[in-house]
């Protein structure tokens, strides 16, 4: 089997499995914020989130659906050798967290644009009512709906230190209802988080190995300036893995997801201009290319996830 060149299955792989061609991300904004930053929640916004909320690198909010399209097509298309269509990404904050007619709007106008293959939507477990269930696997009859949720980790500890504002059981009811609606769905988790040993970063891992989850996204911590992880950490350093451990770790949950699961994510980077530690993740490049040489080391690479 041909996992495109990668020792894992890549999202590249799955889009040019799914769509025949290469498909690119375009990141998308629509202007919405989270409970957690309009005093929704008392606790607050996660630690680990920058003011951008995780989407420091969409488009700008006062633009049209299409025409942040029309401009995230204009730079990504520097970057092609060739045809390809699109994802519209939504991943600014939270993404189902506003009226419903308002959501219904954006997503249908991503949607319905001719370029467009996919859409993505990132959001919480805890912001996915009813009504907007519907709304997706309306869409999702259209196109191909994917959602992504914010996991994180299981551990009840580590979720109220990093101020995820949900427990472990309303993940589980969303992701039920999602799949019953038909919606692919993939599932962020960061590795790295503090307190947290190996060993619990495998545990959450293996619980979601076990699921029915159809992507996941391996996320190394970053400690961004401007975020109360940054100020924590100042105050009070603690451990941040090392590239060695990081790579290590990386194979190892690998190694526990079911082959047919998409790895869209194995890494990551936050903007360098931002970035607190650890400082060796700002060179993507270089950690990509430890890691495959890393899969080859540990004679990974022909085993039942990796063959040649």
């Amino acid at each position: 089997m041909d996992w495109n060149g990668k020792p894992y299955h890549s999202l590249d792989y799955e889009l040019k499995k799914q769509f025949g061609q290469k498909v690119y991300k375009l990141s998308l904004n629509g202007g919405m914020t989270c409970p957690g930053r309009d005093g929704t929640l008392d606790s607050g916004p996660c630690i680990f989130c920058s003011a951008g909320g995780s989407g420091d690198f969409a488009a700008p909010v006062m633009d049209s659906v299409h025409e942040q399209i029309e401009a995230a097509k204009l730079q990504v298309q520097r970057k092609m050798s060739g045809p390809g269509s699109y994802i519209a990404y939504f991943q600014s904050y939270t993404n189902t967290y506003a009226p419903l007619s308002h959501l219904r709007t954006i997503f249908t106008d991503a949607i319905r644009h001719p370029d467009i293959a996919a859409l993505s939507v990132a959001t919480r477990p805890d912001c996915l009512g009813p009504e907007v269930v519907d709304l997706l696997r309306e869409l999702n009859s259209i196109k191909p709906v994917w959602v992504e949720l914010g996991l994180q980790t299981i551990h009840e500890s580590t979720a109220r230190f990093i101020r995820r504002g949900y427990p472990l059981p309303v993940f589980e009811s969303a992701l039920l209802r999602l799949k019953e609606a038909g919606i692919t769905v993939i599932v962020h988790v960061i590795l790295g988080l503090p307190g947290e040993t190996r060993e619990m970063m495998l545990e959450t891992v293996r619980y979601l190995a076990k699921g029915v989850v159809d992507g996941i996204k391996l996320q190394l911590l970053h400690i961004l300036n401007g975020t109360d992880l940054a100020r924590i950490y100042r105050d009070t350093p603690f451990p941040v893995l090392s590239m060695e451990e990081y790579l290590d770790l990386v194979i190892d949950c690998v190694e526990l997801l079911p082959p047919d699961m998409t790895i869209h994510r194995i890494t990551g980077d936050g903007p360098k201009k931002l970035l607190v530690s650890p400082l060796w993740s700002g060179n993507k490049r270089l950690v990509l290319n430890s890691l495959h040489r890393r899969f080859k080391e540990r004679d990974t690479w022909q085993g039942k996830h990796f063959p040649l």
